[in-house]
């Protein structure tokens, strides 16, 4: 049986240019309030089965948020309807209706009374929502003397004991330290085991994989994909790995045009470098189409023998991909070029490192002892049958040395990929094992 139901819903801001604030602003200065309609969402539509957890992910400002204030009644849809079923508590703003001149108690109970419990109710709750908050030795003081992050324990313990149908949640589960955090998830797990429904918003995507059963991906006001987060995660991840990209091309296409350096920038810098190479060898170039001799200048141009013409990631249907699992299958494909008369032995080398550049992994095929002949040109293939890294981004290095290491070619930050992952983990590697209780 469907608890919530979303149908069709659009909503639109009107964002004013120099809105007047009173009267006499809006009689005198009318000219002032031009403003322009802006549609945050865009005809939304599902459904969220009675017990059921559901997750919305998406860029900053596609609307998730919004959505989910309108599930609250916070704020009305321009058209369309939401229709849910029991009673509703919402982790959005917390602490809103919080006094700072009452105590933590009495905050308690005027916090409970605004998502509809009786004095009864939090009479028997009471108890429990101040042993989850961990400030019996303060709940007797004012809140304007709690750190921000007392508060925050406070308002959540409140929103957690409700013992609603529908919990919405928005972005609030890194509430206090780790411990408290952890607590936090303890509870929301257990909500869920006793049937409560949750829509949650969450930048985090393990937290969503731990949570919920399906997600729903939002992309400017409209709905891009829905079903099982195993499936529409790596498709979002691949979505804005691309969306970086670009913006970073384009982002270096006009500090180019504009001659602008950015010396801090290391990315900018190999670009820029690779750029001059370019016109370093142009000119060179032309200097030699007027019979200009360059033999003994020390930049001369090496003979080809070797090169990395491309490198990417595969998954394991084939497909070239910049967002992981950990642990998933992956295949590092190597596309090269080489003069095979000029080569002996060669050996290829990689090196995985961190986007801070911690040292990850690094091999090579002499050390492996691994003998091949290099053609015209082909490709390598290195196949990892699990990508055992913890979440976080990291860069690739990827060389073709002789043996004696000199380099042929040497590809710095060749392949950029991310990893994800639905358990929580520290370090570097991911060290597989089991756990056996007797």
């Amino acid at each position: 049986m469907s608890i919530i139901q979303v149908n069709d819903v659009y909503k639109k801001f009107k964002v004013y240019y120099d809105k007047g604030h009173t009267l006499k602003d809006r009689l005198l200065f009318w000219s002032r309030n031009k403003y322009e309609e802006r549609s945050v969402l865009n005809g939304i539509s599902f459904e969220v089965e009675e017990g059921k957890a559901v997750g919305l992910v998406g860029h900053n400002g596609c609307g998730k948020s919004t959505l989910l204030k309108l599930m609250t009644g916070i704020l009305e849809p321009t058209s369309g309807s939401i229709d849910i079923k029991g009673r509703v508590s919402s982790l959005i703003e917390l602490g809103a209706g919080f006094h700072p001149d009452m105590t933590g108690r009495e905050n308690i109970y005027t916090n409970a009374a605004i998502f509809g419990l009786s004095k009864k109710e939090i009479d028997a709750r009471i108890d429990d929502i101040i042993e989850f908050s961990e400030l019996r030795d303060f709940i007797e003081n004012p809140v304007r003397t709690y750190s921000s992050g007392m508060y925050m324990r406070l308002a959540f313990s409140v929103a957690i004991n409700v013992e609603a149908d529908v919990l919405l949640i928005d972005e609030i589960l890194a509430v206090g330290d780790a411990a408290f955090q952890s607590k936090c998830f303890d509870k929301l797990m257990d909500i869920k085991a006793k049937g409560t429904t949750i829509v949650i918003v969450s930048h985090s995507l393990s937290q969503i994989e731990q949570i919920c059963e399906r997600s729903i991906w939002i992309d400017n006001g409209v709905i891009r994909m829905m079903g099982k987060p195993n499936d529409v995660h790596p498709e979002y991840m691949e979505f804005m790995g691309n969306k970086k990209k670009t913006a970073v091309i384009q982002d270096k296409s006009k500090e180019s045009d504009k001659g602008e350096s950015k010396g801090d920038d290391a990315e900018y810098m190999e670009f820029m470098g690779n750029k001059k190479k370019t016109a370093v060898i142009q000119d060179k170039s032309k200097e030699s189409d007027k019979g200009e001799s360059k033999g003994d200048d020390a930049e001369k141009e090496k003979e080809f023998v070797a090169e990395i013409v491309k490198a990417e990631l595969l998954d394991s249907d084939g497909n070239t991909k910049e967002n992981f699992r950990a642990g998933e299958e992956v295949t590092l494909k190597i596309s090269y070029k080489a003069n095979p008369e000029k080569i002996d032995n060669a050996l290829i080398g990689l090196l995985f490192y961190r986007v801070d550049n911690v040292q990850c992994y690094g091999t090579n095929t002499q050390r492996e002892r691994i003998e091949f002949k290099l053609n015209e040109s082909g490709e390598i293939l290195c196949h990892f049958e699990k990508l055992n890294l913890v979440e976080g981004s990291y860069w690739i290095d990827i060389a073709i040395r002789s043996c004696d290491m000199f380099a042929y070619d040497y590809k710095s930050r060749a392949v950029r990929f991310n990893v994800y992952s639905s358990v929580q983990e520290v370090g570097i590697a991911r060290l597989e094992h089991t756990w056996t209780f007797n």
